[in-house]
C-alpha cells in the first residue's frame, strides 16, 4: 500500500478462529463507541466469514455486555435484489444475526436492492447524511462523508471489495457516499458505499479466508499499487486503524 503505513495483518488457523476474533473485536468496539459517544454505527459485510462471525455473535447476545439498543446497522454493500432474495447481503444479515438480537427495527438500515440502482444509491446516500450530520450538498470533503465505528469488508479472488470491483466506475466516485455500480463481468448492478465512505471509518476489518484468495491478498498486501485492478488497495484510512484478519490458506503467498 503505497506511501501509506502498513496495515496490521493478524493469522489465524481457520475461518473458526478468524471469525471468533472478528466478534470479539465487534463486541470490543461497540462497548467502546457506547461508552463514549451512546451508540455504536457498524456497516456489516456479505458472503461466509460474515456469516460465521454473525452466528458467534447471536450465540453471545444473552451473554454480551453489548447494549443492542444502542447499535445501529449498515450495510457496505449489497446486491440490486429483494430482502427475502438468497443473494440479498441484508437477507444474510438478518437470518444469521439480525433475527436473533434484540436490535430495534429502527436501528438496522438497509439498502433497498429491489428499486432502481440508481435511485436506491441516492436514497441509501441521504440517509446516511441525516444521519450522521452531514452536508446534504455532498462533496469531495472528508466532512461529507460518515464516520462508522466499524466496517467489516471482504475480498474476492479479484480484489474486489464491498462491491468496488475492478474496472468498474465506482472506484472513481469521490463525491457521493453510495453510489450505483454496474459490474460487467457479471452483467449485474450493486449497491455499495464509496472509496471515500470507507476510508472515513474508525476501524476497518478485512475478513480473508481462503485459498482463492492468496494470490490478489499477495498483491493487495506487498504488490504494486494498483487500485483499478486490485481496488481493495483503495481502502487506505487517514484517521482509523486498518486490520486483515487472514486465515492461512489465504495467507499462502504473504512473506514469511
Amino acid at each position: 500500500m503505497q506511501d501509506q503505513t502498513k496495515p496490521e495483518v493478524v493469522l489465524f488457523p481457520g475461518i473458526t478462529e478468524l471469525a471468533h476474533d472478528a466478534a470479539r473485536r465487534f463486541e470490543t468496539i461497540a462497548r467502546e463507541a457506547i461508552a463514549s459517544q451512546g451508540r455504536f454505527t457498524v456497516a456489516l459485510s456479505g458472503g461466509n466469514t460474515p456469516r460465521s462471525i454473525h452466528n458467534s455473535l447471536a450465540a453471545e447476545a444473552a451473554t454480551s455486555q453489548v447494549d443492542w439498543s444502542k447499535v445501529y446497522i449498515f450495510f457496505g454493500d449489497d446486491r440490486c435484489v429483494p430482502p427475502t432474495s438468497p443473494e440479498s447481503n441484508y437477507g444474510m444479515a438478518w437470518d444469521t444475526l439480525l433475527s436473533k438480537v434484540p436490535i430495534p427495527p429502527e436501528n438496522v438500515y438497509r439498502m433497498l436492492g429491489e428499486d432502481n440502482p440508481e435511485q436506491a444509491a441516492e436514497i441509501y446516500s441521504t440517509q446516511l447524511k441525516t444521519f450522521f450530520g452531514l452536508a446534504q450538498a455532498g462533496g469531495p470533503s472528508p466532512e461529507n462523508f460518515p464516520r462508522f465505528d466499524l466496517i467489516f469488508l471482504g475480498m474476492g479472488p479479484d480484489g474486489h471489495t464491498a462491491s468496488l470491483f475492478p474496472g468498474t466506475a465506482a472506484l472513481q466516485e469521490r463525491s457521493k457516499p453510495v453510489t450505483a455500480n454496474f459490474v460487467p463481468k457479471l452483467n449485474v448492478n450493486r449497491l455499495t458505499l464509496t472509496a471515500p465512505s470507507i476510508n472515513r471509518a474508525a476501524n476497518i476489518v478485512f475478513l480473508v479466508a481462503g485459498a482463492d484468495k492468496a494470490p490478489a491478498l499477495h498483491q493487495v498486501l506487498e504488490g504494486e499499487y494498483q487500485p483499478q485492478i486490485y481496488p481493495s488497495q483503495l481502502i487506505r484510512p487517514s484517521q482509523g486503524k486498518l486490520v486483515f484478519l487472514v486465515d492461512q490458506a489465504a495467507a499462502a503467498d504473504l512473506k514469511k
